[in-house]
């Protein structure tokens, strides 16, 4: 895996222009509950891991009845702190892919053992038995081996192009809110 990829403007980039699309279509298809327009109301976010110029998530209000209405994203994994591109590199770093990038890595993202070990237990205890991972892991044969998320999922999709990565944020963007009018729930947790 390629750790300057989060430094890389035009991955950033990228993955804005990801948002905005998906910002788009999700405003176009209006009120998930009344389909009146929806209004943009973005909210900020504190981003760790990511350009400072992400202080801000797509989101939108209903017209009428003031329904928050936020679209999917590949730059943000639910209420997580980090960008989610650091949560799933760092997530899957840390199986022992390399000592020296996951050292890397820490030292220039600034993650905190305990965060690590939070993220492991979000991805064997919400995300592997969540809905959304029952049903998209039939997608990936031979299977996944789920002790080893999100690893296996980075190798499956060869991260170490960016295409390929954000390949597999968007298949991850569906658990990033619980809002959108495609996404069935997902208990993302802290």
């Amino acid at each position: 895996m390629n750790q300057n990829f989060l430094a890389d403007p035009k991955v950033s980039q990228l993955l804005e222009d990801v948002d905005l699309d998906l910002a788009q279509q999700c405003q176009a298809a209006g009120c998930q509950r009344c389909r009146a327009k929806l209004h943009r109301d973005d909210y900020p976010r504190k981003p760790r891991g990511g350009p400072s110029h992400w202080d801000k998530r797509h989101s939108f209000t209903c017209a009428e009845h003031r329904h928050r209405t936020t679209p999917a994203s590949v730059r943000y994994l639910g209420a997580k702190v980090y960008v989610g591109a650091v949560v799933v590199l760092l997530s899957a770093l840390h199986h022992g892919i390399s000592q020296r990038r996951l050292c890397f890595l820490r030292q220039h993202i600034s993650v905190d053992r305990r965060t690590l070990a939070h993220w492991r237990k979000w991805w064997l205890e919400r995300f592997a038995p969540s809905a959304f991972w029952k049903s998209a892991r039939a997608n990936f044969m031979p299977l996944l081996c789920e002790l080893t998320l999100p690893l296996g999922l980075c190798e499956r999709f060869g991260v170490e192009h960016v295409e390929r990565l954000v390949d597999l944020l968007k298949f991850l963007a569906p658990i990033t809110t619980t809002s959108h009018h495609t996404i069935k729930h997902f208990d993302g947790g802290g």
